[in-house]
């Protein structure tokens, strides 16, 4: 005689709880559709997909949108006044030849640091814009804020801001040769900036040279910050230092009348504390 196995319910018993449960599961289904109040896993399956919304594409950004998105004395602590002639700022001290001997990998590294001078001498540094573009200025005493906004190529754009991630290595410390074979002394570091827009990078280049006789030094914030395809930059000092929050200030106002204009809205007017 074989061992008892485990007890099993006979067949009828079987089906008979089949349909029980078949039976509780119908009446379940009845009640949820019968209360127009209940929530169920059905009813979120079958909402229809076209009731969820996308963000609106970003509108091209034209030169009149470029001035839209312009900041202005209201956005920028201190007493900074707009001036027209910002277009026509070109510095004698970042007139220079680098130095090539001084660098380890010297004709890749100089280059590099040649470009970032020049940039800043003609306040090109990201390149033509491939859309619409404007630009302003701001003047406080000695020191000069330039503001752009332009559209560009996003892979240029990208490989701009990697180019400028790299020249707190790349240039750390150089010298450039300018007229009269005078020397300058560079330095370039990285700066903190507020956390706007879709990628960003931070620079403070000082320049220490001569300038009528007398020794002068040149310090600069740089900012430059990506949204979409567009993007915002910002050369801030002068001989007298430079103020990081303006920088900051400008960055962050900047990035949201930005952000305005390319979603077709016209940016909030900030009214400047001296008004």
């Amino acid at each position: 005689m074989r061992p008892a196995g485990p007890a099993h319910p006979a067949r009828p018993v079987r089906a008979l709880a089949a349909a029980l449960a078949c039976g509780t599961l119908l009446a379940t289904a009845a009640c949820s559709s019968g209360d127009d109040g209940a929530s169920t896993g059905s009813d979120v399956a079958a909402a229809p997909v076209a009731g969820r919304t996308t963000a609106p594409a970003a509108l091209p950004l034209t030169n009149a949108r470029a001035r839209m998105a312009l900041i202005t004395e209201g956005d920028l602590e201190d007493d900074w006044t707009q001036v027209k002639t910002a277009g026509n700022w070109h510095d004698r001290l970042l007139v220079g030849k680098v130095d090539v001997a001084q660098f380890l990998t010297a004709s890749t590294q100089a280059a590099a640091c040649q470009q970032l001078l020049d940039g800043l001498y003609e306040n090109d540094l990201l390149g033509k814009p491939s859309g619409g573009s404007a630009l302003t200025g701001f003047q406080q005493g000695e020191a000069r804020l330039f503001y752009q906004v332009a559209e560009y190529k996003k892979a240029d754009l990208d490989k701009s801001l990697a180019w400028l991630k790299s020249l707190p290595t790349e240039c750390d410390q150089f010298n450039a040769v300018g007229s009269q074979n005078s020397t300058r002394s560079v330095q370039v570091v990285e700066a903190s900036l507020p956390k706007a827009g879709d990628a960003r990078q931070g620079l403070t280049v000082t320049v220490k040279g001569v300038s009528g006789g007398s020794p002068v030094t040149l310090t600069l914030d740089l900012a430059v910050v990506r949204v979409g395809d567009d993007a915002i930059t910002v050369v801030n000092g002068g001989t007298d230092g430079v103020d990081h929050d303006s920088t900051d200030d400008a960055v962050s106002h900047g990035v949201a009348r930005l952000k305005d204009v390319r979603e077709g809205r016209t940016p909030a007017p900030q009214l400047s504390q001296f008004d």
